[in-house]
This record gives C-alpha cells, structure tokens and sequence, in this order.
C-alpha cells in the first residue's frame, strides 16, 4: 500500500476470541497483564490513541454479537512505531503465547491509514476487516504484508509467529 505522510497515521484493528471466560483462572495471567501492555503501548514514541471503555481498556465491548472476542483498537503515528511495540516489547511474549488463551482466527488484524486527528470508532475497525476478509487487501484495508516499511514481522513469521491476534 501506499507509503505514509505526516497528515497520515497507521490505524489497526484486532479481534481475539477468547477460549475461557475472563475469571477463569486459565485466563488471569492474560487479563492480569492488559493494563500493563496498555500503559507500556502509550509510552511508546509513535503511539498516538488506543479505543478504550471507563474500564481502561476494550475487552467489555461487543464485536460481531460474540462475547468473546475481545477487539483492539489503536493508532499510530508509523508502521515502526506499531511494529517496535508489537514485536520489540514485552507484548511480543504474550502474542507468542496467544494459544493458551485464545482460539485461531483466520484473518484478525486489519490496517489502514486515516488523516491525522482520526480516532475511528470501533464500527470503523469492524467494517475494515469485513473488507479484507471480502476483498482481499487494497488501499482500504490490509495487513502487514502490504506495508513496505514493515520489517520484524517478518522475523517473527518466520520464528512460527502469525498474525493471530493476541
């Protein structure tokens, strides 16, 4: 996809559909860690906005009438500063133990550009990955294989990493 410009930042969207209800125990290691992988996102250089509830966080919102998947919602100011705290930070350890707390999920991350100031809500989320699941990726909606500025990703895929959500 087309390259950024200071009037652009990067949004991304990610749903995860839990395999336990939040207060199973199964579950605590994972929910006992989202404000800290939270607060550790909004202190990385690049971070611009994360979707969030009086909770702090997303996980009581409802996606696609399926209470258990949990959506993720947030911008950035670059694809660098979305890789480095996905792949760079302690995020990556919990992303890589994904399976112990959630199911597989064919496509759940989306991207997309949106003017600078943007803070979509989550219906805008849902309806970009609709579009990538329908069309395959484009200028509206796509992952990170169309970002030509992406770079661990692709270490991390090739280290069995893909791009379920987490």
């Amino acid at each position: 996809m087309s390259t950024p410009d200071a009037k652009r930042h990067l949004a991304q969207f990610n749903i995860a559909r839990i395999k336990h209800p939040l207060d199973d125990p199964r579950m605590a290691e994972f929910v006992d860690n989202v404000a800290r992988v939270n607060a550790l996102a909004e202190q990385i250089d690049g971070f611009v906005w994360r979707l969030k509830d009086d909770s702090g966080h997303a996980m009581g919102m409802r996606v696609y009438d399926d209470p258990r998947i949990l959506p993720n919602l947030t911008v950035w100011e670059n694809v660098e500063a979305l890789e480095r705290f996905v792949w760079k930070t302690v995020h990556s350890r919990f992303y890589g133990r994904r399976e112990e707390w959630f199911e597989p999920i064919v496509t759940p991350l989306v991207l997309w550009w949106v003017p600078a100031g943007h803070r979509p809500p989550l219906e805008e989320g849902v309806e970009r990955l609709d579009h990538l699941k329908a069309h395959g990726p484009s200028e509206r909606a796509f992952g990170w294989e169309s970002l030509a500025g992406a770079q661990f990703w692709k270490t991390a895929r090739g280290a069995r990493v893909s791009e379920h959500a987490a």
